[in-house]
């Protein structure tokens, strides 16, 4: 079940939307949904490209806006505590946030560069591969994906069966890694509901597995 909340936060003019939106869109479709997309070579030429954004990630990349993020917070709770991992944190923009709304942030990039320039002082940080993530099985509480690819197997593996799944991105359906709540949802191991909303510029999802009656997650 998907339950879609009221826009609260307006649209700012001047979205930057960025061009070839569309194969960027479909190779996160792609990736989603088969494993063997992700390629050693395809890893290799995205560490790269992250790695060589990095320096100027901030200024001519990111767009400095936290309001979607900030609703997600607010309204798609309530939130479990406990550990997070942020999948593609980048600079970090996004870790103070999610360091307010969890007791431990874990930020885990695939691009070493955009982990330099993250702030330390808020949790670890760990170079990783997101399809192949050095943690322990249901050893976390909440994943949140903004802007990232989605490597569902991984997701289900780490997050504890109460745990949550934010989906975000920064320019909603205009971002380039954008997939919508129902591609989440079947690329995701088992049954989920999902709240989501658009906010500002961007959109979230919050993700959570389904309670069977006998008050565990579903498996269907």
């Amino acid at each position: 079940m998907i339950r879609t909340l009221p826009r609260v936060i307006a649209e700012p003019a001047g979205k930057p939307v960025p061009e070839g939106n569309t194969d960027l869109q479909r190779l996160a479709r792609q990736i989603a949904t088969d494993p063997t997309a992700w390629t050693p070579e395809l890893t290799a030429l995205i560490t790269d490209l992250f790695d060589r954004m990095a320096p100027v990630w901030d200024t001519e990349h990111a767009t400095g806006r936290l309001d979607f993020l900030a609703d997600a917070l607010a309204r798609g709770g309530p939130l479990p505590s406990g550990i997070c991992l942020e999948l593609g944190s980048g600079t970090g923009q996004h870790t103070p946030l999610l360091a307010n709304a969890f007791d431990h942030v874990i930020a885990v990039d695939l691009a070493r560069q955009m982990l330099t320039r993250a702030p330390a002082r808020l949790g670890p940080r760990l170079q990783a591969d997101a399809a192949h993530l050095p943690l322990a099985d249901c050893s976390l509480t909440a994943v949140v994906c903004i802007d990232a690819l989605l490597f569902p197997g991984e997701i289900s593996r780490v997050l504890a069966a109460d745990g949550v799944l934010i989906w975000a991105n920064q320019l909603s359906a205009d971002g380039p890694l954008f997939l919508d709540a129902a591609t989440v949802i079947t690329a995701l191991d088992g049954a989920w509901n999902a709240v989501q909303a658009e906010a500002g510029w961007g959109s979230w999802v919050v993700l959570r597995r389904a309670v069977g009656p006998s008050g565990r997650p579903s498996p269907v």
